[in-house]
C-alpha cells in the first residue's frame, strides 16, 4: 500500500481544497493525518487509488503532493499491542516517518507504518513481513 503526502501553504481551506479535489474524481479517503511544519500543511493520505489521486493532486497550484510505500499491519485490539511493535522497531534502531491507526474491525485494528526509506526492509524484517 502507498501513502501520499501532500504539502500545501498552511492556508485555512488547503484540507477542503484537497478534499474536494479529490471527490471530484471519484477518490476515496481511506485514512488522512494533518499537521503543521515549518508553517506548511502536511497530509497523510491513504486512498485505494493512488494513481487519480496524485493526477488530480498534482493539478493544484502550491501543492505538492509524494507517494511512498507503507507497512500495514494487523493488531489485536487491546492495550500494549501498538507498544510491542513499536518496541520492536526501536530495538532495531529504525526510524519512523509516520504511523496511524487507520481501521479497526471486530478485535482487529489496522496500523500504517511508514519507515524511513534506509530502514524500510529492516522494518518488514522485523514485524515478520515478507
Amino acid at each position: 500500500m502507498k501513502e501520499l503526502t501532500i504539502i500545501s501553504p498552511n492556508k485555512v481551506g488547503s484540507l477542503a481544497i484537497i478534499s474536494e479535489s479529490l471527490g471530484s474524481v471519484g477518490v476515496n479517503i481511506e485514512a488522512i493525518s494533518a499537521y503543521e511544519m515549518n508553517n506548511k500543511a502536511v497530509f497523510r493520505i491513504l486512498t485505494t487509488d493512488v494513481t487519480t489521486a496524485v493526477k488530480a493532486i498534482s493539478k493544484l497550484p502550491e501543492f505538492t503532493v509524494s507517494e511512498d510505500e507503507i507497512i500495514v499491519i494487523t493488531l489485536s485490539n487491546r492495550p500494549g499491542e501498538l507498544g510491542k511493535i513499536t518496541r520492536k522497531l526501536a530495538n532495531r534502531n529504525i526510524s519512523l516517518e509516520s504511523l496511524y491507526i487507520f481501521g479497526k474491525k471486530n478485535n482487529e485494528t489496522e496500523v500504517a507504518i511508514k519507515p524511513s526509506k534506509s530502514d524500510f526492509g529492516k522494518a518488514k524484517e522485523v514485524l515478520g513481513i515478507k
